[in-house]
C-alpha cells in the first residue's frame, strides 16, 4: 500500500488564501509607517540644515545665499564645511526650498514639499517646513 504524502491542491489554496488576508491587514499599516518615517527623515535633515545654518551665520555674519554655501565656498571667514556631507535631497528625490528671509520675522526658512513634490497636500503630502 502507497502512502501519500504532501499537500493537497485545497490545502494549498487555503494556505494562501490566509496569507493573502494576513498580507492585507498588515500591508496598509507598514505603508502608514513608512510614510511617518520619510517626514520623520525630513525633519531631522532640516534640523541638521538649522543647526549648519546658524554656525555658517555665526561665523559669516549673514546666512548663506544657497544651502550649497554650507558644503564650499570662497568668501573670506568662512570656516566649513558646515555640513559633512554633500546637500541631501529630501526623502521623495527632491531638492529641499530654501529660502532667506523667512515668514513671521525669521531669518530664513527651509521646507520640503512632502511626497507629492508640490505646494499644499495633506498626510504624506503635506508641506514639511522649518522656522
Amino acid at each position: 500500500m502507497r502512502k501519500n504524502t504532501g499537500f493537497t491542491m485545497i490545502e494549498l489554496l487555503i494556505v494562501i488564501v490566509i496569507l493573502g488576508l494576513m498580507a492585507s491587514l498588515v500591508a496598509p499599516k507598514f505603508f502608514d509607517q513608512l510614510g511617518t518615517a520619510e517626514r520623520g527623515i525630513a525633519s531631522a535633515q532640516m534640523h541638521a540644515f538649522e543647526t549648519a545654518l546658524d554656525t555658517y551665520r555665526l561665523d559669516m555674519g549673514s546666512y548663506p545665499a544657497n544651502l550649497e554655501e554650507l558644503r564650499k565656498s570662497d568668501k573670506p571667514r568662512w570656516d566649513g564645511p558646515y555640513l559633512p556631507k554633500a546637500v541631501p535631497m529630501d526623502p521623495w528625490g527632491n531638492t529641499y526650498i530654501y529660502s532667506i528671509p523667512g515668514e513671521n520675522n525669521s531669518p530664513y526658512k527651509v521646507m520640503s514639499f512632502g511626497a507629492d513634490g508640490q505646494a499644499g497636500g495633506t498626510e504624506n503630502n503635506a508641506d514639511i517646513v522649518h522656522k
